[in-house]
């Protein structure tokens, strides 16, 4: 397979808050860890930092090649900080009203459907709420169990207070449990598509990656992780309805990593973003790349997300397997496998050993993408 000199890579990551220079110094530490595990240099230059997207080159080097990427982030951090604004109260009040949306819309039961952990995953944050709530009523009404004066109501809501605030939400939070209201909150946005904020900001995505397009390049890789995949295929798929050749003479692979584009493609009114999951799959010169895990509860695995949306007569999308334990030492494997969030981010994070996928050799490296798709990098010829 011919090397890869030049690369534009179009990355949309997940639902976390990091901007475009955070994403960007994570990918430097992820790098040039992935580089020494394969032997190579690699140096990453300065961000440039646009309204809507970060940029940054990337050159990768060994004996005998030598692989630009101009890779541009397409975070959303301002989205994630204000979803995440207003008083706690506020929050949780959004974040039900959010799932009482995403079950009204029949994504609950289309999660349970297809993948059963998701749909865990979903209501984890909520029942999680729902027993801070019971613990808080059963300490206000201690004085009525033991049919104590009603003023003695006063200390004891008082008390249940306190310990919702101090002590239950500190804890909560160790699960990101606001931060996972707001991630729905975003879910039902993309899927029902009435929030102009969003919808502006996909806008200006589009305008932004469609600059990036243009560049001329060997290969160019859209690579997406968790909620980013719902946003990428808005993104390339309103691309495609506004200029239907936007990809041709192009070699493109579309990677969704630990996709999530189902959490927002299930609800029902998320017919344009369905829509737009056909487009991609219908154009001959995307390659479609879904890199699902077992361990990684946070995706739909197995679930082919082309058919699931609409559209079985199309191409599915190539499923490719990788193992987050053949990644990552024993002992670091040990500290992270219970922390399905820090599992979920591995996609895009370095690797301790050489394995079949690597982000680095994905975005930087000098095979094309497609390798992923037939024997991954770990039987990469010239490393």
């Amino acid at each position: 397979m011919t090397l890869i000199s030049k690369r534009v890579v179009l990355h949309f990551p997940g639902f976390e808050p990091l901007d475009g220079r955070a994403h960007r110094a994570r990918y430097e530490r992820s790098a040039k860890q992935s580089a020494a595990v394969w032997d190579c240099g690699v140096t990453i230059g300065e961000p440039k930092c646009m309204s809507d997207s970060t940029s940054f080159k990337v050159t990768s080097i060994a004996d005998g090649w030598e692989t630009n990427s101009h890779i541009h982030v397409f975070d959303h951090n301002a989205l994630v900080e204000r979803l995440g604004a207003g008083s706690r109260a506020w929050q949780i009040l959004a974040g039900f009203w959010a799932a009482l949306q995403v079950i009204g819309y029949g994504g609950m039961a289309g999660y349970f459907k297809y993948a059963w952990r998701f749909g865990l995953f979903f209501i984890f944050p909520f029942l999680m709420m729902i027993l801070g709530f019971s613990l808080s009523a059963t300490i206000a009404v201690i004085p009525v169990g033991m049919e104590l004066p009603a003023p003695h109501l006063f200390w004891s809501v008082g008390l249940a207070s306190c310990f919702f605030v101090f002590a239950f939400l500190p804890f909560a939070e160790r699960f990101y449990t606001l931060h996972l209201f707001a991630d729905w909150r975003m879910a039902v946005a993309l899927a029902r598509m009435s929030h102009s904020e969003f919808n502006e900001w996909l806008d200006r995505c589009a305008v932004a990656a469609r600059a990036a397009l243009s560049e001329s390049a060997d290969e160019y890789v859209i690579s997406s992780h968790s909620m980013g995949s719902s946003v990428a295929a808005h993104v390339i798929g309103r691309l495609l309805e506004e200029q239907p050749d936007v990809f041709s003479d192009k070699r493109v692979v579309f990677a969704t990593l630990g996709s999530a584009l189902l959490q927002c493609a299930l609800l029902r009114p998320a017919k344009l973003l369905r829509s737009r999951v056909g487009l991609i799959a219908r154009c001959e010169n995307v390659c479609w790349l879904d890199v699902q895990c077992l361990t990684d509860a946070i995706h739909f695995y197995k679930v082919p997300v082309v058919a699931v949306c609409g559209h079985r007569d199309l191409r599915p999308a190539k499923m490719v397997f990788i193992r987050v334990k053949q990644m990552l030492t024993v002992e670091h494997y040990r500290k992270i496998k219970k922390d399905f969030l820090r599992v979920h981010r591995q996609y895009v994070l370095g690797s301790d050993l050489r394995a079949p996928f690597d982000f680095t050799l994905l975005t930087a490296g000098p095979r094309s993408a497609l390798v992923l798709a037939k024997a991954g990098y770990s039987k990469m010829p010239g490393f």
